[in-house]
């Protein structure tokens, strides 16, 4: 079998599970993983024969896909803010959304909160890190922060100290349950979570490939009180803000008229809402 046919054969196979540029996207994905080449040398390679072993490992990949795993956990990476980070069910995959998070901090709040600081080391503290991947971009991306990440699951944080070192950053990591933190050690200049806010009524509305997949924990939150990492964390970050510190958070696109309530009754006189890429209400910022 050479490339063509192969890719012909996998569209056939994922065509009803995924949108038809998607299943394209996932073919160069499986062949630049599994033949070591490029996107380019793929599509300049249309005829090339097959090995019997890459052949093999080919198909054992698009088997896993039709069963819903996620490309990022097959291969075992994904990119995010332009750097490479590890991922497995122990770690969400990164969204595109939280990349616009972190941008928002590095662009559009961070450098003038740096500048008033001059050299001036920022205290940054991420709470629910997973992967690492705000705590890494933000360690990487602002040269004076000294990044600090917590998360309740000690495979995630192991996860997470691998991409530190992948991309060459210091942050410190720690072990703790947010909700049962009655304090936090120090004062911080930044606060940022995206952490578990989809109400199990939203169910529905995800792909199977993330309910099978993705750990339930960083994602799930009751129906009954969906806010519940918000308001304590809210609260936590009221306490031990400096006092031009920020807070900010990725939010339920659902709940974003609850969270300013939320902010302004915990004390915060300004919060700002945006939206993602999607024109959905994703990211929130406050400060005192």
């Amino acid at each position: 079998m050479n490339i063509d046919e192969f890719r012909i054969d996998f569209r056939q196979q994922l065509a009803a599970m995924y949108e038809p540029e998607e299943v394209e996207n996932l073919c160069f994905l499986t062949l630049e993983h599994v033949l070591k080449m490029n996107r380019v040398e793929v599509s300049l390679s249309r005829k090339m024969d097959i090995s019997t072993s890459a052949l093999t490992h080919l198909n054992d990949v698009t088997g896993r896909l039709s069963r819903s795993e996620p490309i990022q956990y097959i291969v075992g990476t994904t990119e995010f803010y332009g750097m490479e980070f590890q991922v497995n069910p122990a770690t969400l995959i990164p969204r595109p959304e939280t990349e616009e998070l972190v941008e928002w901090i590095i662009t559009d709040k961070a450098e003038s909160f740096i500048k008033s600081y001059a050299q001036e080391k920022l205290r940054v503290l991420d709470i629910g890190t997973g992967s690492g991947c705000i705590a890494i971009s933000l360690a990487k991306n602002i040269s004076n922060a000294h990044v600090e990440a917590i998360d309740i699951s000690q495979d995630a944080l192991a996860t997470a100290n691998q991409n530190a070192k992948r991309n060459e950053v210091d942050v410190t990591f720690y072990n703790q349950d947010v909700l049962a933190v009655e304090e936090l050690e120090h004062k911080y200049d930044i606060i940022v979570s995206n952490p578990p806010y989809v109400r199990m009524l939203e169910k529905k509305e995800m792909r199977d490939n993330v309910l099978s997949n993705e750990p339930d924990s960083a994602l799930f939150v009751s129906d009954d009180d969906p806010l519940i990492f918000y308001r304590k964390i809210g609260e936590l970050a009221f306490k031990n803000l400096s006092v031009n510190g920020f807070l900010y958070f990725e939010i339920n696109e659902y709940l974003g008229k609850e969270m300013i309530d939320l902010l302004k009754v915990i004390g915060f006189e300004n919060v700002e809402l945006r939206e993602d890429m999607f024109g959905k209400d994703r990211m929130i910022k406050a400060s005192r």
